[in-house]
């Protein structure tokens, strides 16, 4: 068995600064290193509608928005399986097996699931009466389904953040429940997150903890030259350096957040020569003497050199969108093909391929002579 990677996005919006340094940038690297011996890459459009069932457009739209970013970011169909998961059957399958592997006090346990049932502003109890929103049973069991996504290909390794921890430990747990109740079939996998601490969680352009299209304190990818550098020049720094010389901090700045992301020491001799390195920008602005907007226009310049290419790919392939559901078509095909194989012995194991157990057949034909 070789070495898998699986990663992915729901399709809710178009992918952002967070999604970038958080994942997208790293998946190009490792796609381009060889050290694994597939990656797969897909479109979460289901788990997307465990929260947006009533609003299955939204999802739709946003499947050629993801997978323009995907592209232009540098994914290549050639060494990278893009494929969308409602376009897997069997996915939704091995879902309902795990099911009866999973308890509903585990799930209740899991810190993702809590954390993101407060952000949506889910009721875990009765069905909203009280004016809150009635939990989706779908949106309660996604961990089960985002373990079935994992399992089908016999992932070794899933890049995610930090936040995403108790989902792949969940998914462990499923691997180890069903490998010793049928026998040694799935994988378990590991985690790879972020080597920079900064690329974990990106906070929003407002200084808040996460990026959110609601919000609308996010960066994103397919944002032109002048969209993005008017949301860093809005961006949150510290409220008490009100004055050039006043001295100012660094911790929780989003602007420093977001050069400790992005800029590397030959930034500086392109951009910004008066300093060396990222370290002497900052005992400068702490010291006093430098000014917000200085280390805004630095940050504009960084962040135009690192996304004009992903621009300059992302208007080549807009230009040919049925070239783009081709990608996906073909990636959703070749997927499909692990899916099944997959399924099939889990099947095997958990002894539900009746038509194909000639003993079975042999013994009950046996029981009524």
């Amino acid at each position: 068995m070789g070495r898998i990677i699986l990663t992915g996005d729901r399709p809710t919006g178009k992918l952002h600064l967070g999604h970038y340094v958080g994942s997208l940038r790293n998946r190009v690297v490792l796609q381009n290193e060889g050290n694994y011996d597939r990656m797969f890459v897909f479109i979460a459009d289901v788990q997307a509608l465990t929260d947006n069932a009533d609003n299955p457009e939204k999802v739709r739209q946003n499947i050629a928005e993801v997978a323009l970013d995907y592209l232009s970011c540098g994914l290549d169909p050639s060494k990278v399986t893009i494929f969308i998961q409602s376009m897997i059957p069997e996915l939704h399958e091995m879902t309902q097996f795990f099911s009866n592997l999973v308890t509903v006090a585990r799930l209740q346990r899991n810190p993702t699931v809590k954390t993101e049932m407060a952000m949506r502003g889910y009721h875990e109890g009765g069905d909203g009466e009280d004016n809150k929103r009635g939990l989706p049973v779908g949106f309660f069991t996604y961990p089960i389904s985002q373990a079935a996504d994992i399992c089908a290909f016999k992932s070794t390794t899933v890049p995610v953040g930090d936040d995403q921890e108790p989902m792949i430990e969940q998914c462990r747990e499923i691997v180890r429940s069903f490998n010793s109740t049928y026998g040694p079939v799935l994988v378990e996998p590991e985690i790879l997150l972020p080597s920079n601490l900064f690329c974990r969680r990106l906070p929003g352009t407002d200084g808040k903890a996460k990026m959110s299209k609601s919000l609308g304190n996010c960066i994103y990818l397919s944002d032109d030259p002048k969209e993005m550098e008017a949301k860093v020049k809005s961006m949150f720094t510290d409220p008490g350096h009100l004055r050039v010389e006043d001295p100012g901090k660094i911790e929780g700045n989003t602007v420093f957040i977001y050069l400790d992301a992005f800029c590397e020491d030959s930034d500086f001799a392109k951009y910004w020569p008066e300093y060396n390195n990222l370290q002497e920008v900052k005992e400068h602005y702490m010291r006093g003497g430098l000014g917000d907007m200085k280390c805004k226009k630095f940050l504009i310049n960084v962040l135009n050199d690192r996304l004009d290419p992903v621009r300059a790919r992302r208007h080549e392939y807009e230009q040919d969108i049925p070239e783009v559901f081709n990608i996906l078509r073909k990636g959703s095909d070749a997927a499909r093909e692990v899916a099944a194989r997959t399924l099939h012995e889990m099947k095997d194991a958990m002894k539900i391929n009746y038509f194909e157990d000639a003993a079975l057949i042999a013994q009950q034909a046996a029981k009524y002579k």
